[in-house]
C-alpha cells in the first residue's frame, strides 16, 4: 500500500487535484469538494450528517466530544487497535478502560464490555477490526440500557456489513472513517464522522472548526480545535469513494478463495489454525489465528516464502502499553493518577502468541491466493 502498484489511485485523482487547483480555492471552509464528499459518504452510508475532518484520528476525537464526556468520566474501548482509537480518550480528559475480546476475531466481546460498566461510564468505543464486523447490536443494546453513547471505529471496515445487511457504522451513535494511506481508499489523511443525530452532529462540526459557528460570524461557540479538511483532501477522496466498490468487492473475491483453500487443511479441521469468518468482512488484512500459540513461527515461515505476514499487529496490547503511570499534560497524571488498565488476557494471548496477519490488497490474484495458501500449507510447525 506504499507503493503505486498498491493502490487505486491514477488519473482520476489527478484531475481532481488540478480542478482544485484550477479553482485557485484549497480551503474547505468556503470550497466545495470537502461537502461534497459529505454528502457522497452520507448517502452510501445512508447517515443524515457527515463531517469531514484532517484524520481518522481527528474523526475519533469529534466522536468523543458527541459523547460529551465529564473530566474523569470513562470510556470502554478495545485494548487491540492503533492508538488514535485511545489518544482522544485522553486528549478530552477522559479516561479509557480496556475490555477484553473474542479470542476468535479479536474484536470486542460484549459480556466484557458489560462487566466494566460504571457509574463514570460515559461511552463505548468498538472497533471493527482488519475489517471484521464487531457485535456492536449486542453493544448498541447495552449501551442503550445504561444511557451511553455508542461509538463505531470503522478506520478499517469501509463497507463492512452488519448481520442486518447494514455497512458498519450504522448500530453506533457516531460512526469514524479513516482516508489514511494504508486504508481501503486514501488521500494520504483524512477522516470523516457520521452521525443521524442533529445534536450530535453540530458539536463535532463545531469542534472541527475552532468552535466557531460561521453563521453568527466571527464568534466562537466552545472549545474547538482545527480539523478542517482540505479541498485537495477531499478531491482525491471523492476519487477514489468512486472506486471503493471494486476495491472491496475485489478484497472480499480473493480473500474467499484463499479461506476456501485453506479449509480443507489438516491443521485447520483440527483447530490448530482458526480462519477468518467472511461474513461481512472488509478485508483490511487477512488474520489467521493460532490457538496453540504458533502464530510468531508460522508468521517467520511466511515471510521466508515472501508473503507479508506478522505476527501480533501491534508490539503490545494497549492496555499494556508503556504510558500508562506516566505524565499526560506536563508533569501532570491527570486524569490517570493511580490508574493502571486491567488485565485483558484473551487480547494479549492474541498479540504475543495467536494473532497472524496478512496484508491483503485489491489487486491480489488467484496466483498470489495460491502462493500464500501452498506456504501456510507448508509450514513445518503443523502436525
Amino acid at each position: 500500500m506504499a507503493e503505486p502498484a498498491g493502490r487505486t489511485l491514477g488519473d482520476e485523482e489527478t484531475a481532481a487535484l488540478e480542478r482544485v487547483i484550477r479553482s485557485g480555492m484549497l480551503s474547505s471552509v468556503w470550497g466545495t469538494e470537502a461537502r461534497a464528499l459529505e454528502r457522497e459518504v452520507g448517502e452510501m452510508y445512508g447517515s443524515r450528517f457527515a463531517i469531514a475532518c484532517s484524520s481518522g484520528t481527528a474523526a475519533l476525537h469529534l466522536s468523543v466530544v458527541a459523547a460529551a464526556p465529564d473530566p474523569g468520566d470513562e470510556i470502554i474501548t478495545t485494548p487491540i487497535t492503533d492508538f488514535g482509537t485511545v489518544a482522544p480518550i485522553l486528549a478530552q480528559n477522559a479516561v479509557p478502560v480496556f475490555a477484553d475480546v473474542d479470542p476468535r476475531d479479536g474484536n470486542l466481546d460484549p459480556d466484557a464490555v458489560a462487566e466494566l460498566v460504571g457509574p463514570r461510564t460515559r461511552a463505548i468505543m468498538a472497533v471493527h477490526l482488519f475489517g471484521s464486523p464487531a457485535r456492536v447490536a449486542e453493544l448498541r443494546a447495552l449501551a442503550d440500557e445504561h444511557g451511553l453513547t455508542l461509538i463505531e471505529d470503522c478506520a478499517q471496515a469501509w463497507l463492512s456489513e452488519l448481520p442486518d445487511g447494514r455497512y458498519a457504522g450504522a448500530a453506533g451513535h457516531v460512526a469514524t472513517l479513516s482516508l489514511q494511506q494504508w486504508k481501503h481508499i486514501t488521500c494520504g489523511d483524512g477522516g470523516l464522522a457520521l452521525t443521524d443525530d442533529e445534536e450530535l452532529a453540530r458539536r463535532m462540526r463545531l469542534f472541527a472548526d475552532k468552535g466557531w459557528d460561521r453563521a453568527a460570524g466571527r464568534s466562537h461557540e466552545s472549545l474547538g480545535l482545527n480539523y478542517r479538511m482540505t479541498e485537495l483532501q477531499a478531491a482525491v477522496a471523492r476519487a477514489q469513494l468512486v472506486k471503493l466498490p471494486g476495491v472491496v468487492g475485489s478484497r472480499r473475491r480473493t480473500a474467499g478463495l484463499l479461506v476456501e483453500a485453506l479449509r480443507g487443511l489438516e491443521s485447520v479441521r483440527a483447530g490448530e489454525i482458526v480462519l477468518p469468518r467472511p461474513p461481512g468482512h472488509a478485508w483490511w488484512l487477512f488474520p489467521l489465528v493460532l490457538p496453540g500459540g504458533d502464530a510468531p513461527a508460522l508468521a517467520a515461515h511466511l515471510s521466508a516464502a515472501g508473503v507479508p505476514a506478522r505476527a501480533g499487529y501491534l508490539q503490545e496490547p494497549l492496555n499494556r502499553a508503556p504510558l500508562w503511570g506516566r505524565p499526560v499534560y506536563g508533569a501532570s497524571q491527570y486524569p490517570l493518577e493511580d490508574y493502571r488498565p486491567a488485565p485483558c488476557p484473551e487480547a494479549e494471548r492474541l498479540v504475543s502468541s495467536t494473532l497472524l496477519t496478512i496484508d491483503w490488497n485489491e489487486h491480489y490474484t488467484s496466483e498470489h491466493v495460491t502462493a500464500i495458501a501452498d506456504a501456510v500449507a507448508g509450514y513445518p510447525g503443523r502436525p
